[in-house]
């Protein structure tokens, strides 16, 4: 496996499901992880078990929509166990909790899913910018979806939204930082495995051509390919979706 030795990660809403095993996987690879959760004892958990398999990790509960709590708790965090090397934007909502039409939403349904989806990674990017550039290093991986990527008639429209935006904010964001050393790219997940026992799991997981949904590992390796190896792929939207969307 590729080394992340000596280099600090943030992964954002990791206290569960795909975010804590992706945690757990960078930290199998030696970094240093800051394990970020809305929920301060979801966090805990997940830097627990990474700490309980030898791994090290702290955790840092803070509401990624709010620029001014996500910048103290990371500076924080930096205190604790140094400079964020690897941010990877992973808090977000299962694309399935409460998915409207688009003539049946109204203002506040969007917010809900732009502020997170979009505004949230803009708020971890800011917070740890500067120290990358000015160091000559930095990896940020946002989370993203097919959905992102590819219209889907199935009340997804806001949703889609805040997640093609952040794509599009880290292709720019990635020309902006290119000569500071700082990579920038999207992983744009297709079906995953938190999304078993739902009937959209259930359904269209079975159409995945690979045989099988996605999990946190599968995101996980990828993420530290893209930090330890990847210097020369910036700007990019990588499909992690076992074959179920091709381009």
């Amino acid at each position: 496996m590729f080394e992340l030795t000596g280099r600090t990660a943030l992964i954002t809403g990791a206290g569960q499901s795909i975010g804590a095993v992706m945690a757990a996987t960078i930290a199998e690879a030696g970094a240093t992880v800051v394990v970020n959760d809305l929920r301060p004892e979801a966090a805990e958990r997940t830097a627990s078990t990474i700490r309980s398999e030898g791994g090290t990790s702290v955790a840092a509960s803070f509401d990624v929509t709010d620029f001014d709590a996500t910048t103290a708790a990371i500076r924080a965090a930096e205190h604790d166990v140094g400079p964020i090397d690897i941010l990877v934007n992973n808090a977000g909502i299962v694309s399935q909790a409460g998915i409207r039409f688009f003539r049946d939403a109204d203002p506040e349904y969007w917010h809900r899913w732009v502020d997170l989806n979009l505004f949230g990674v803009m708020n971890c990017c800011k917070a740890v910018i500067d120290g990358m550039c000015e160091r000559g290093f930095g990896r940020i991986v946002t989370i993203s979806s097919g959905a992102g990527v590819s219209g889907l008639a199935i009340g997804m429209s806001a949703y889609a939204a805040g997640k093609g935006g952040a794509i599009s904010f880290m292709r720019h964001l990635a020309l902006e930082t290119a000569t500071f050393g700082v990579t920038a790219n999207t992983l744009a997940l297709g079906m995953m495995d938190n999304m078993q026992g739902t009937d959209a799991g259930d359904t269209l997981g079975a159409r995945v051509p690979v045989g099988r949904l996605g999990s946190g590992r599968d995101v996980g390796t990828a993420i530290i390919w893209l930090a330890a190896e990847g210097a020369w792929v910036t700007g990019q939207t990588i499909n992690i979706n076992g074959g179920s969307l091709t381009t």
